[in-house]
C-alpha cells in the first residue's frame, strides 16, 4: 500500500480543520446545550418539560436533518429549525428560536483549545497562510484566533461537505495557490485527509487515538498531536 511521505518544499500555504483538531467538540457542544436547556426552563418551559435533557435535544436536531436534508451543510440552520420544532411541538413560541439560538450559538464558540493549539497555530502562520477549513460552524474571531488566518471557509458558505473538491478549491483561490501547494490538516480521517487527497493536496491526518487508517491510498503523514505535526515541519 502506498505511504507517501509529505514534501515540505512544496507547502505554500496550510488549511486547517477545527473541530477536533483545535479543540474537542463534544463538551463544547454538550455545554452549549445545558445553557438552552436552562434559558427554555426560564422561557419557555413547555418545551423544556417535552425536551428535558441534551439527548432529547440532540434526538430533534438529528430528525431535523432528515425533515430538512437542504441543510445538512448548514449547522447554525440545522439548530435554529430544530430549536424551532421544538417549540412548536411543545406549544410554545416559535419565534423563540431566535434569541435561544443566538444563545446557543455564544456558548459553542466558547472552546477550549488543546494545550498544544496556540503553539501550534503561531507556528503555522508565520510560515504560511493559514485557511480555516471546516464543516462545523465555529467562528475563529468569536474564538479569539482570527488573527492566525487568512481566511475561514465553513460549509454552509458553500452548501458543500468538507470532502467536497469545492470547499478544497474555494481554500485554494482564497490562498492564491494551487491545490498541490496546499497541505491540510485534520483529525477526520475521511472527511479531512481522504477529501484532502481527493482534492489534490497533501495531508496530514492528525490520529490522536491511533485508530487504524480506513482507506486504500495512505495520508502523507500520520502524527498523534498538534506538537508532533510542529517537529515534523521543523
Amino acid at each position: 500500500m502506498l505511504n507517501p511521505s509529505l514534501d515540505i518544499s512544496r507547502i505554500r500555504a496550510i488549511s486547517i480543520d477545527l473541530d477536533d483538531t483545535l479543540w474537542p467538540i463534544w463538551p463544547t457542544i454538550t455545554r452549549a446545550e445545558n445553557v438552552l436547556l436552562d434559558w427554555l426552563t426560564h422561557h419557555a418551559p413547555a418545551t423544556a418539560a417535552l425536551f428535558s435533557n441534551t439527548e432529547a435535544l440532540r434526538a430533534i436536531r438529528n430528525q431535523m436533518v432528515s425533515l430538512r436534508p437542504d441543510l445538512r451543510s448548514d449547522l447554525s440552520a440545522m439548530r435554529r429549525e430544530s430549536i424551532r420544532l421544538a417549540l412548536t411541538q411543545a406549544g410554545d413560541e416559535p419565534a423563540l428560536a431566535e434569541p435561544a439560538f443566538d444563545l446557543f450559538f455564544a456558548e459553542r464558540q466558547r472552546v477550549e483549545l488543546f494545550d498544544d493549539a496556540h503553539d501550534t497555530l503561531a507556528f503555522l502562520s508565520a510560515r504560511y497562510p493559514v485557511v480555516a477549513l471546516s464543516n462545523g460552524n465555529a467562528d475563529v474571531h468569536r474564538i479569539g484566533i482570527g488573527h492566525y488566518f487568512r481566511a475561514s471557509i465553513s460549509a454552509s458558505m458553500l452548501r458543500y461537505c468538507q470532502a467536497r473538491r469545492a470547499h478544497i478549491s474555494c481554500c485554494s483561490r482564497r490562498s492564491e495557490v494551487q491545490p498541490h501547494e496546499v497541505l491540510h490538516i485534520g483529525d477526520d480521517a475521511t472527511l479531512d485527509a481522504q477529501g484532502a487527497l481527493n482534492a489534490g493536496m497533501q495531508a496530514v491526518w492528525i490520529n490522536t487515538a491511533n485508530h487504524p487508517w480506513p482507506h486504500g491510498a495512505q495520508p502523507h503523514a500520520t502524527v498523534g498531536s498538534l506538537t508532533a505535526l510542529c517537529k515534523l515541519m521543523a
